[in-house]
């Protein structure tokens, strides 16, 4: 299944319907193990909150990707629990307290292993496109 990734259509309607209309907006669905490395990437230029990394992500992207909180953050906890990230809560610039994520040392190796197949597949895919 293909996750909300506007915080737009998060609210609206069924999974199903909002796929729909993700689609007819400018953005694109998120394809299964993408948000990872979107993740992973926006974080290994330093730490971030949540907020952060959903913003990091959609300039990263030029827009392309945009996370609503509904996919971040299970997405955060998980990779947090998988040893990926870690996180410390903390003042965030308008002196709210918020969550704040690195990658571990383990999230940076993850980042390179995810980064290498993305290549691989895009690679194969563009082969495919051309043929």
């Amino acid at each position: 299944m293909i996750p909300a990734i506007d915080r737009r259509y998060e609210s609206e309607g069924d999974a199903r319907s909002n796929r729909v209309r993700a689609m007819t907006d400018d953005r694109l669905p998120l394809l299964q193990g993408t948000l990872d490395l979107l993740i992973l990437k926006a974080l290994a230029a330093g730490e971030l909150h949540g907020l952060g990394v959903s913003r990091r992500v959609e300039e990263i992207t030029g827009g392309t990707f945009a996370v609503g909180p509904g996919s971040l953050f299970p997405a955060l906890h998980r990779m947090e629990e998988a040893g990926w990230l870690r996180s410390r809560w903390h003042r965030s610039e308008n002196n709210r307290r918020a969550r704040y994520y690195t990658l571990t040392r383990a999230g940076r190796r993850r980042l390179g292993e995810v980064s290498a197949e993305w290549t691989r597949i895009v690679t194969a895919v563009g082969r495919a496109l051309e043929a």
